[in-house]
């Protein structure tokens, strides 16, 4: 069975919406065209989301991704559709999409997006390094 491209983006409900907790997704294989040349430009996509009440289903989000190779768009400008659509779709608490784009004339391109929930708060960091070592310690 062959898969196309597509601009639709399906999700499932959250498992635990009661609980904030990170989803982290990498994608090594972006690709959309330089506006300018129409050469291929090539991004490794760094996804990172607090669901709400939806998460983003995974073989859509490979389909979405993959509706951008033959585009033309500008980094700036593909990070934060992308960004956009994925938060329309999910709405989720907080979300953050990190395009790293690879050499193009001699510069590397990162560009980063966020989006939050209006009213949302991160929790404060736990650095559990600060532990390490102590139940050894106690004797």
């Amino acid at each position: 069975m062959s898969s196309q491209p597509s601009k639709t983006l399906e999700t499932f409900p959250n498992p635990k919406p009661q609980r904030d907790y990170h989803i982290h997704m990498e994608i090594p294989e972006f690709t959309c065209l330089c506006p300018k040349t129409g050469q291929p430009d090539f991004a490794t996509l760094i996804l990172d989301y607090i669901a709400d009440e939806k998460c983003v289903e995974l073989k859509s989000l490979k389909l979405y991704i993959w509706s951008f190779r033959n585009e033309g768009h500008f980094h700036e400008d593909v990070t934060n559709r992308i960004l956009d659509d994925l938060a329309a779709a999910t709405q989720p608490r907080f979300m953050r999409l990190t395009a790293k784009f690879y050499v193009r004339g001699g510069i590397f391109t990162n560009i980063v997006a966020e989006h939050r929930k209006p009213g949302w708060e991160a929790q404060p960091a736990v650095d559990l390094a600060q532990f390490e070592g102590q139940s050894n310690a106690r004797g």
